[in-house]
């Protein structure tokens, strides 16, 4: 087999060598329970306070705003749910945007069972949230509104700070499921007036089944494991002490390099975009051209199924997917690019490449080589596309 070239990070990235380093001795010397007393259980203690520190001073938050949870999912679970049920007193009413992550539609559809309404907020063809739309669906008894902070499809990056403004404003609480975002953006908690945000680890050269709620503090929100007095009470369990300390090495990497690894992944992608959009007819684009995610290209083809594409690069070593990796095996398009207006059809035609720092100029010549004989090789077998050259022929 060819050298995998590998264009799927959104759905999750390889390690950094300096987070296996740091790991490392969790396993095999700093190995006690954070909650035991003894010099062991104390040094589990004490990497597990600084981990807080480090993601603290990441987001401009205090440490005691951190709480360690199993992932991205489980902290927008914990954020949806548990603030429903503590501020139900107040209103059983929570916005959305239609292109959230299934951990937090599929949470708002629990709720909506449970008798709590859930407005749906659109977005426009680039997949911005429509904001007169958010400020028209606020009501007296709307307790929530959670937005993402950049789609895991299409990229796109969402106005947070007017938005955060907004729940300010109204006295509503405001949480951003920022698992795509941290680690790839600057995010200050307190300069976009967020009360709870979402983060997950193996989506920034991270250990997988690590991430973080932060919670500001004063707000009530419950428990969503119950047992042990773990993480102040709010989440019962022995925590992941070598999960938290990899978590943390890997926000601590992620922020020091940002910048240099912001502007190679740039200058990628739009090398990327640039040859896809002249070399590859009948494409679309999807996500804003500018605000969208630095690593992130989602484009859709017309005439072809996005799974036969993503099979035969496959074949030839590269990486790719159709959209969200949760959703992977689903027949069903995607509901972030049906959001935006794309048809059935054009929907299933979508190819997402997330690339790294570690990608290269060399590679991404090499992916749309690759794309270009493909896709010209499905078309050929396609009688919607040999009807659309019949149509059209001798059309300028």
């Amino acid at each position: 087999m060819e050298k995998v070239i590998y264009l799927d990070n959104a759905a999750t990235t390889k390690m950094a060598p300096e987070v296996v380093e740091a790991m490392l001795p969790c396993f095999t010397e700093c190995y006690g329970n954070a909650s035991s007393i003894y010099s062991l259980g104390t040094q589990a203690k004490k990497a597990l306070g600084k981990a807080r520190e480090t993601i603290a001073e990441s987001l401009g938050a205090e440490p005691n705003e951190i709480y360690f949870t199993a992932g991205g999912s489980e902290a927008d679970n914990w954020a949806v749910k548990a603030t429903a049920e503590a501020y139900a007193f107040k209103g059983k009413h929570i916005i959305t945007s239609a292109i959230e992550h299934h951990a937090v539609l599929h949470t708002c559809k629990y709720l909506e069972q449970r008798g709590f309404e859930v407005s749906y907020i659109g977005v426009d063809e680039n997949g911005i949230l429509k904001m007169e739309e958010l400020k028209a669906a606020i009501r007296t008894d709307t307790i929530l509104i959670t937005i993402m902070f950049a789609n895991n499809e299409i990229g796109t990056i969402q106005p947070i700070k007017e938005i955060g403004e907004i729940a300010k404003e109204k006295g509503i609480l405001f949480h951003t499921d920022a698992v795509q975002a941290y680690g790839q953006l600057p995010i200050n908690v307190e300069e976009y007036h967020i009360d709870m945000l979402s983060a997950s680890g193996h989506k920034l050269n991270g250990p997988k089944g690590t991430g973080f709620l932060y919670i500001r503090k004063g707000i009530k929100s419950r428990s969503l494991i119950h047992g042990g007095q773990q993480e102040r009470g709010r989440r019962a369990g022995t925590e992941n002490i070598p999960g938290i300390v990899g978590l943390a090495a890997a926000a601590k990497r992620a922020f020091s390099i940002m910048e240099e690894k912001t502007e190679k992944e740039m200058r990628l992608r739009d090398y990327l975009i640039e040859r896809i959009q002249k070399e590859i007819p009948y494409c679309r684009l999807n996500g804003d051209r500018n605000r969208r995610l630095p690593n992130n290209v989602n484009f859709s083809f017309q005439f072809i199924e996005g799974e036969s594409l993503l099979i035969m690069l496959d074949m030839k070593g590269i990486c790719a997917s159709s959209g969200s990796a949760c959703t992977s095996g689903s027949l069903d398009p995607s509901h972030v690019l049906l959001a935006i207006g794309l048809s059935h059809e054009i929907a299933h035609g979508s190819l997402r490449l997330t690339v790294s720092e570690e990608n290269t100029i060399e590679e991404m010549d090499q992916t749309v080589e690759c794309m270009k004989e493909i896709i010209e090789k499905l078309r050929s077998m396609s009688p919607l596309y040999e009807d659309f050259c019949k149509k059209n022929e001798g059309l300028s």
